[in-house]
């Protein structure tokens, strides 16, 4: 059960394993693209290439939900992403419940967002645990976790990518332990409880007056998705108004000024404490990534002007 291509390795993983997959649970396709033509979800994707049958129901909370669900037989439901609330009807179906591969060490960044939360903080570590699922939120107990490092600089896309390998082989350990009976569970600490709330648009764009260190991570823990933003005149007039700059990397840099002052032409901006070096932008509606440098030289913005 699983939506993103977060959940693809384990599935892969899993199909190589060779354990009998008798279907796939994913969100139903949605629109994308300029057409707006419905494109299948990852786990859709992969699930129908592996000849494995896919369903897209709208909830689990039905009868004929939980009917279908219980007549799969299943051992055991492995839950990876998927977006959708799991009932006491459909935790209960398979005979050694629902195992969740969740992106955080747990008690802390329970919920939505423990990838881009984790970076936002600050973390120097994160990890993947193997939760056995229950009604609360990210409150089952936990039978095993992997660990890596987040270094300065290290963006949300990249520890979503070191995590989905992890999780997948952490995971194939797990149901393999699981087939001897050799998978034990210890119930989470009561201290550390933090949660990942998801990212709001608001929340997105850049407020200059923090700390330089806290821009910056704020900055890499919303790249690439859906990415911190300063709006600015690129030089289509007062009529159009600013527009909109994603910020993909940043690192704290030496300088100081009114916060959201352009410093220099290699993009030094000032904070409310310090600077940042913006490392990468896109034009908001854009496709390419341009170095702070490049990017400033071709919008025409020149030290002194004001990011807003």
């Amino acid at each position: 059960m699983g939506t993103p291509d977060f959940a693809v390795p384990t599935l892969d993983r899993l199909h190589a394993d060779g354990h009998a997959l008798v279907a796939a649970y994913t969100r139903a396709p949605a629109k994308a693209g300029r057409g707006m033509a419905l494109k299948p979800s990852p786990v859709h994707a992969r699930a129908e290439a592996l000849g494995i049958p896919v369903l897209t129901p709208a909830t689990l909370k039905s009868e004929e939900a939980a009917r279908t669900f219980a007549g799969h037989g299943a051992d055991v439901a492995v839950v990876v992403a998927y977006g959708m609330l799991l009932p006491q009807t459909i935790l209960d179906a398979p005979r050694f419940g629902c195992l969740n591969l969740h992106g955080s060490l747990l008690p802390r960044w329970r919920g939505a967002a423990p990838i881009q939360r984790a970076v936002m903080a600050g973390d120097t570590e994160s990890g993947v645990g193997v939760m056995r699922m229950e009604a609360g939120l990210d409150t089952g107990p936990v039978a095993m976790e992997a660990r890596v490092p987040i270094p300065e600089g290290m963006s949300a896309g990249e520890l979503h990518d070191a995590l989905m390998p992890l999780g997948a082989d952490l995971m194939g350990r797990a149901i393999r332990a699981l087939e001897r009976d050799g998978l034990s569970f210890t119930p989470q600490a009561a201290e550390g409880v933090v949660y990942a709330h998801k990212i709001s648009n608001e929340e997105a764009r850049i407020d200059w007056s923090r700390p330089a260190t806290d821009v910056a991570r704020h900055i890499n823990g919303l790249s690439p998705f859906p990415g911190a933003y300063f709006a600015a005149d690129l030089g289509k007039g007062a009529d159009k108004g600013p527009e909109r700059v994603k910020v993909l990397r940043a690192l704290p840099a030496d300088g100081s000024g009114a916060p959201g002052t352009l410093l220099d032409a290699a993009g030094t901006v000032a904070c409310g404490t310090g600077a940042v070096r913006l490392l990468e932008l896109r034009r908001a509606g854009k496709g390419g990534v341009a170095s702070g440098e490049a990017f400033l030289r071709g919008a025409r913005l020149a030290a002194g002007a004001r990011l807003g």
